[in-house]
């Protein structure tokens, strides 16, 4: 599966449950039949939505860790704290669990946002101002974090 593309605004209904777009549909379609895991995320109040062969390469890298090792250990319980298989409906839903809802803050209006090859799924809400929160110091980050690496064109020159 190539990376992920674009940011959608959807509603939850009464059940939680929540239509994922025909863009992100089209996109993972090779995957669907397999399935998802749901959790929360690490660093922000929001939903983290793998496709199964995601989720298997990264619990490849979490199971190479040394359970013996207590700060392991710790990691891989909070890690995997929540986890959920999730299956798209015969409507095309998502039912979110009312644990994971809860964690999130999730109420009616969501926010999937494509992350390179998982959809984190957010409170509209949140989404904002997490978004507004960062644009602030993003030129700074973006220097940080990509600054340092080298086009292939450099690489000529």
């Amino acid at each position: 599966m190539d990376s992920l593309i674009g940011t959608y605004e959807c509603k939850t209904d009464t059940k939680g449950r929540v239509m994922l777009s025909s863009g992100l549909k089209k996109q993972l379609e090779g995957v669907l039949h397999e399935g998802f895991v749901l959790k929360r995320s690490v660093f922000q109040p929001c939903l983290e939505l793998y496709p199964m062969a995601e989720w298997n390469k990264v619990m490849e890298q979490v199971g190479k860790l040394n359970r013996f090792v207590k700060k392991n250990n710790d990691f891989i319980r909070l890690f995997t704290a929540g986890v959920k298989n999730i299956e798209l409906d015969a409507s095309g839903r998502l039912l979110l669990p009312k644990d994971l809802l809860a964690y999130s803050k999730i109420s009616k209006e969501v926010v999937l946002s494509s992350a390179v090859s998982i959809i984190e799924i957010w409170d509209k809400e949140l989404y904002e101002k997490a978004i507004d929160g960062a644009m602030d110091d993003f030129a700074e980050l973006a220097e940080q974090v990509m600054g340092g690496l080298n086009t292939e064109e450099d690489e000529l020159s």
